[in-house]
Parts: C-alpha cells; sequence; structure tokens
C-alpha cells in the first residue's frame, strides 16, 4: 500500500486501527470523517488525528447531501425493515463510502479502510459501496485481519501506543453507539440478552413517556414532490427540518423502539434505536400519500417497499435494482403534494388532518348525503362476479 484512507470516527476502535495500520503497512494514513449528525462526537477528532501523526485530515459536513440524496429518497419510499427499523444506520454507510472513495482518488490512495467488526453488517456495507465506485481498490477490514480478540486487548494497545482512552472506555463498556442526523442506534453487551430491558440511559434523544409535556403539540408539515419543505409555514433547508422535527419528537418521546432483527451476516441482533424526526416523517408522508396517490400506485408502492428496504439494510444503495427501484417510486411522486397536520403526544404520532390541490379524494362519492357518480344499484353486480367461485366452492 502507499496510501491509505481510513473511516476515522475518533473513538478507541477507529484510533487503535490508524495507528495499527502506520505500523503494519508503512505508509501515510489519510483520516476522514463524515459529519452527519453525530454532535459531539466530532470536537476531539481533529486534534486526535493529529496526535497520532495524521498530516492530512478530512473533516467535511455533509449533512444536508445526506438528507437530500439518502434520507429523503429512502422515506419516499415508507421504507421500513421488518416492520420496524427506520434504517439509520445502513442508509448512511453508501455516503460515507462514496466520499472514501473520492476523497482517495485526490490524494493519490490506493487503498481504504474501515473499523465495521466481522459480525456485523456494516462491513458489508462499506464494502460493497467501496467497489461500486471503485472495483480496483484495495480494502482493509482490521477486524478480520488483526489478532485483537476484545476491547480489552485493544485498550492494552491503546496503552501502549499513548493512544488517549476516554475514561468512560477503560474495562468493558456497557454498549456500543452509532449516531446521525436520522437515528441513534445503541447495541451489544448490556442489550444482547433480548429478554432484558434496555436502561433508560441507554436513551439519549428522546424523553421517557413520564418526563414528556401533559400538552400536546400541533405541527403542520408541507409536502412537494413527496419531500417535506416546510414546518409550520416555515420553509427550510432538508437537514433543518430533520433537525426540527428531532428536537420536537424526542421532547415528546416519539421514535424508540427494541427490535431483534435478521442481520445479512445470518445471524439475529437486538437493536434499541432511536428516529424521532424520521417515525414523524414516515407518517405524515404515507398521510399525504393517502390522498394525492391513486390506489394502484399505493399498493405497488407497498408491495416493492420490504424489496427496496432488503436492499439498502444489505449495502445494496448503489445496485442497479435499487436504482431501479428509487425511478419508480420517485415517479409517484409527482403529485405527492399538500399539507399534513399532526398531534405530537406522549410518544404517538397522530394524524389529525391532510390537504392537497392534487387530493383524489371525492367527497361527493362517499359521503352519506351526497349521491354523487355512483349508482348503489351497480355494487350488487360487482359482488355477485366476485363471488363466483366462492359460491362455487360450496356446491
Amino acid at each position: 500500500m502507499k496510501k491509505i484512507v481510513l473511516a476515522y470516527s475518533g473513538g478507541l476502535d477507529t484510533s487503535v486501527i490508524l495507528k495499527w495500520l502506520q505500523i503494519k503497512y508503512s505508509c501515510p494514513v489519510v483520516t476522514f470523517t463524515a459529519d452527519i449528525g453525530q454532535g459531539e462526537e466530532l470536537q476531539e477528532v481533529e486534534k486526535k488525528a493529529k496526535s497520532l501523526g495524521v498530516k492530512e485530515i478530512f473533516i467535511e459536513n455533509l449533512q444536508k447531501e445526506f438528507v437530500d440524496n439518502y434520507v429523503f429518497p429512502m422515506f419516499r419510499a415508507n421504507t421500513i425493515y421488518e416492520g420496524k427499523y427506520l434504517l439509520g444506520t445502513a442508509i448512511a454507510r453508501p455516503l460515507i463510502a462514496k466520499r472514501q472513495i473520492e476523497i482517495a482518488r485526490e490524494v493519490g490512495a490506493d487503498a481504504v479502510a474501515h473499523g465495521a467488526t466481522g459480525k456485523g453488517n456494516d462491513q458489508v456495507r462499506f464494502e460493497l459501496g467501496y467497489y461500486s465506485n471503485n472495483s480496483d481498490i484495495k480494502v482493509i477490514a482490521p477486524w478480520r485481519d488483526w489478532d485483537f480478540n476484545s476491547r480489552t486487548d485493544l485498550i492494552n494497545f491503546a496503552e501502549k501506543h499513548q493512544i488517549p482512552v476516554a475514561k468512560d472506555k477503560i474495562g468493558e463498556p456497557p454498549f456500543s453507539t452509532d449516531a446521525n442526523i436520522l437515528h441513534t442506534s445503541s447495541e451489544g453487551k448490556i442489550l444482547e440478552d433480548p429478554w432484558i430491558e434496555a436502561p433508560e440511559y441507554v436513551y439519549t434523544r428522546t424523553n421517557d413517556l413520564e418526563n414528556t409535556p401533559n400538552e400536546p403539540e400541533i405541527i403542520n408539515i408541507e409536502f412537494k414532490k413527496g419531500d417535506p419543505i416546510k414546518i409550520n409555514e416555515k420553509e427550510m433547508q432538508s437537514n433543518q427540518i430533520l433537525t426540527t422535527l428531532n428536537n420536537i419528537a424526542g421532547k415528546h418521546g416519539v421514535g424508540r423502539i427494541d427490535i431483534v432483527e435478521n442481520r445479512f451476516v445470518g445471524m439475529k441482533s437486538r437493536g434499541v434505536y432511536e428516529t424521532p424526526g424520521g417515525t414523524i416523517l414516515l407518517d405524515a408522508h404515507r398521510a399525504i400519500e393517502s390522498i394525492t396517490l391513486d390506489k394502484g400506485e399505493a399498493h405497488l408502492k407497498d408491495e416493492i417497499m420490504p424489496k427496496y428496504a432488503e436492499l439498502i439494510y444489505n449495502g445494496l444503495w448503489f445496485s442497479s435494482e435499487r436504482i431501479a427501484l428509487q425511478h419508480l417510486i420517485d415517479s409517484t411522486q409527482k403529485n405527492v403534494n399538500g399539507l399534513v397536520r399532526l398531534k405530537i403526544f406522549k410518544g404517538n404520532v397522530i394524524v389529525l388532518g391532510r390537504k392537497s390541490d392534487n387530493s383524489l379524494y371525492d367527497n361527493s362519492l362517499v359521503s352519506f348525503d351526497e349521491k354523487g357518480n355512483y349508482d348503489q344499484k351497480d355494487a350488487e353486480g360487482f359482488i355477485k362476479i366476485n363471488s363466483i367461485r366462492l359460491r362455487k366452492n360450496n356446491t
């Protein structure tokens, strides 16, 4: 290797990886840190990388690109994996991988590295993202290569090489976390037993229901072509919209889930996830679609959504089939415009109303007080035709 670009968080794992790469390959290591809304984690990144001898340090704010080009396209599909998970970690990996490959080209690196373990999904997501953007890149996955077997081994290595270790990381940490503007995930250690309730301190973005306001909050979200553009008549950039929804939802305890999911690599994993703003956005988007999408479009979207979700979960964002599905999904969104009114209260997102200039809802058809362009007698023949096979089976 002549130069390596490492996806660097500044935490214990990637700091040890950074030093390990320098020792093993005797070449410059460039660090890349994507600011996608993880917050306080970024404060010490540059200082820590410099202390480890890194000369080329990239820290880039990608929050708007993340929401514009990854989060919102995913939400146009109402994407949920296995009935619960809003894919907050999975959707971030392709952006990080793509930008990492771009930086490798810029600095003349011939290899990239990541800190994902050999048991998880992220190794797949990162590496499929790398190869999709540069088929010839060399990929280094230290957790599949080195001799460290535990977090204690990493701490011993860090102390030997004078790598700063946060006090709360001395010994076995209680659980691992991953955060971005869309969500926070926690898993491992105290969360590995699916029978044991997650302690309250695991949750960092949402209030416990007992500590939420006793008065509901009413909000209006305006959509244009399937994407939110305003909250309470105030126009905002995409990342500002998500941040605003995060604050509202977190205050009212919206967006917590505790699930056991099926990893792509073949094992089950228990995770505790917080997706506050995304939970509001999902319900609001479905509400505006309910009056603007034709029945056939709506049902087709529901049919393909699990496949679309699985592609994202499995790291296939750049695959031709995901792109083809995205074109189909986006083609349904041209008339998904209008306003949704919601009540946020005690962990609930309650749709109060929805309206649109593109609404397909016809009050004269559904009203009990108006006949409209509908003859109720026609229903008799419709029912009899649909009952033919059922009546035949009973003869």
